[in-house]
């Protein structure tokens, strides 16, 4: 197994240091360690202490019980705040819709499925660079903030008429005119709303509630008609 084997590697690499203050100063002499090629050489200088520390942590790593690190939260409405919720919202769920994989990312093959199905097919080497525009982290797929970048450079202006990317934009039939950006172009040119940004979240948020009491409401409606029915007929 790779973790015994990396294991046996940096406990031979801790008994060697550990030896190697034992002796006296005049009797010390460079240990030879062997170096595979696939090992960093970063920690040929560290402590006995390090090196059970370093050994541990790959030890987790590898069993999959390391401590997740940090990661930054992502509020979409927040940091995308030229885009009402309701279109946040659309772009999510056409988002979710091609991540059949349902990991979090639109990779090339959904990627492809996408356009595909928006009437746009890409060649293999197309869809690579579409996601090379927006590929902030360089890992080869879309993550959901790297795909409302697509929709922020289209209502600025920043895509080219006949790139891939436009091309997904114009024909998601998602209406991404936002308010404040001069130069967008066809139907991205910026719209003059009579509401400041706050307030218009505000009647969105007041509007989401209306609309699931309302909802409620009706699935309230049609239980009582069901058991209605159903003690006619049991009568």
């Amino acid at each position: 197994m790779a973790s015994e084997e990396l294991a046996k590697k940096l406990q031979s690499r801790l008994a060697a240091a550990e030896e190697a203050e034992q002796r006296p100063e005049t009797e010390q002499s460079p240990v030879p360690v062997p170096v595979q090629s696939q090992e960093p050489e970063q920690g040929c200088g560290d402590t006995p202490s390090e090196l059970a520390t370093k050994l541990n942590r790959r030890l987790d790593i590898n069993d999959g019980n390391a401590p997740s690190r940090a990661t930054r939260v992502f509020n979409p409405y927040t940091e995308f705040k030229e885009f009402s919720r309701k279109q946040i919202k659309d772009m999510e769920a056409m988002f979710k819709r091609f991540d059949t994989g349902r990991d979090g990312f639109i990779d090339l093959m959904e990627l492809k499925i996408l356009m595909e199905k928006l009437g746009a097919p890409q060649t293999h080497l197309g869809l690579k660079n579409m996601i090379r525009e927006v590929d902030e982290d360089f890992d080869g797929k879309l993550s959901f903030r790297e795909f409302l970048l697509i929709f922020r450079r289209a209502a600025a202006g920043e895509l080219e008429e006949e790139s891939g990317l436009m091309a997904l934009a114009r024909l998601s039939e998602i209406n991404v005119s936002t308010e404040g950006v001069m130069g967008a172009k066809d139907f991205f040119e910026a719209k003059v709303q009579a509401l400041s940004q706050s307030s218009k979240f505000e009647a969105e948020i007041r509007e989401e509630k209306e609309e699931r009491k309302k909802q409620e409401v009706e699935k309230k409606e049609r239980q009582a008609a069901f058991k209605q029915l159903q003690s006619a007929f049991c009568s």
